[in-house]
């Protein structure tokens, strides 16, 4: 990726979905202008999902993925299939492709039952129009079609015109008001970013919500100070202003807490992340598990990317480590990375998941959402380690609406759903 593109988790993500043969490699390169999947007549050749970011007017910086046919077989064909379906989770516009000469399968129909149950827009493209019997006679087309659906070719370039226009309708209009911390903040505002320097960080550059953070600060006329947290105090000690907010690695949380002065606001990446993604509210009432874990309860530890494991790992060493700690008790963990998130998580006492920086918004609300219809508590890493160093409320004190929500919620239950 070029240092000027903007990063797959901020792109729309397009997926293309059908039968084997329908044409959908052949059409994704129609549509995209490149050679982006392998074109063959054998059927079966996309075996694994395909992802290609790049720019598709009207749309913009978009990830476009070719699928495996959902009616694959055999046992290597049921996992293509468990693939397609996880690119459900991270798929924001779904295209339906069919042959035009074979119409609709049962697979077909099970797709779009899928598309619709999980509320996901899509459109249907009637592919190989152009060898349909009597369209190229003039006669009019094999049957009505309804506002999302459309034929095409992608051999001759018919309808893919009007197709990018269609899934260019669908794109959402409320992206364009989200922001990290930009509400926080006014122009001449300055804010200290907290950023560890240790085994764990990648060597030469930032990790991806620094770089964002950093960015969006200085789209609206802010100054960021960027320190390691043993050089917070002289940091705050050397400002002739007081800054409006530190914004700390959760890592760091303990000793940026202490060294913070009460009267500024102190927060982490993570949970600006999870409040950016829209799921801050459901995260921290999931925090308040990490004190009912009992002997034996399964843990379900998951990150959005994968990464070579350091031996002082975050996820895999020092969470399991404060967990039992901060509870108490010796809980039965599993670890998933990547794409890899259990369909079922009926077992699982908690979830706890990294800030989900490369994950997209929607595979983020999935992941959160499988949890509640599992009825699963699910808490992400800078959450969890401010209730565990007894710093939760403070760290949400940038966000007083959606802690008064909280609050309010918590006293209504009766219950500790905002610990402390």
């Amino acid at each position: 990726m070029g240092l000027n593109e903007t990063v797959s988790a901020e792109r729309l993500h397009i997926g293309f979905f059908g039968v084997r043969n329908a044409g959908k490699s052949s059409l994704v390169n129609a549509v995209t202008g490149q050679d982006l999947a392998v074109v063959s007549d054998i059927k079966g050749t996309t075996t694994d999902p395909v992802k290609k970011a790049m720019e598709l007017l009207p749309l913009g910086p978009v990830v476009i993925i070719d699928t495996p046919g959902l009616d694959d077989e055999g046992e290597l064909g049921a996992q293509r299939v468990k693939k397609t379906r996880q690119v459900l989770a991270r798929t924001d516009i779904a295209v339906l492709v069919i042959d035009s000469t074979r119409g609709r399968t049962e697979a077909d129909e099970e797709l779009i039952s899928l598309f619709e149950e999980k509320k996901l827009p899509y459109l249907i493209a009637y592919n190989k129009a152009d060898l349909l019997e009597g369209r190229n006679a003039g006669k009019a087309s094999p049957a009505p079609l309804r506002d999302n659906e459309i034929f095409v070719s992608a051999a001759t370039g018919e309808g893919i015109h009007e197709l990018k226009e269609k899934i260019g309708a669908f794109a959402p209009a409320a992206a364009k008001d989200k922001s990290i911390l930009a509400d926080l903040l006014e122009p001449g505002d300055i804010v200290v970013l907290v950023v560890p320097v240790d085994e764990a960080a990648p060597k030469g550059r930032l990790i991806l919500p620094q770089q964002q953070t950093m960015r969006e600060i200085l789209d609206i006329h802010c100054t960021f100070i960027t320190c390691q947290p043993e050089e917070l105090q002289q940091t705050l000690a050397d400002l002739a202003r007081r800054p409006k907010l530190v914004v700390t690695d959760s890592q760091a949380f303990k000793k940026v807490a202490a060294d913070t002065p009460d009267d500024i606001l102190l927060t982490s990446f993570s949970i600006l992340f999870a409040r950016y993604k829209g799921s801050l509210p459901r995260l921290v009432e999931g925090a308040a598990q990490l004190s009912r874990l009992k002997d034996g309860d399964k843990v379900l530890i998951s990150e959005g990317c994968t990464h070579h494991r350091q031996c002082n790992d975050i996820g895999t060493v020092k969470l399991p480590r404060w967990i039992e700690a901060y509870s108490g008790a010796k809980p039965a963990y599993t670890f998933t990375s990547g794409t890899e998130f259990p369909e079922d998580l009926s077992s699982c006492a908690l979830v706890v998941h990294c800030g989900g920086c490369m994950l997209n918004e929607k595979e983020m609300k999935h992941r959160i959402g499988s949890a509640v219809q599992s009825g699963v508590p699910i808490v992400n890493y800078g959450i969890a380690i401010a209730c565990m160093n007894g710093i939760l409320k403070r760290s949400l004190q940038a966000f007083p609406d959606i802690l008064a929500v909280l609050e309010e919620d918590s006293a209504e239950k009766g219950t500790r759903a905002l610990p402390a």
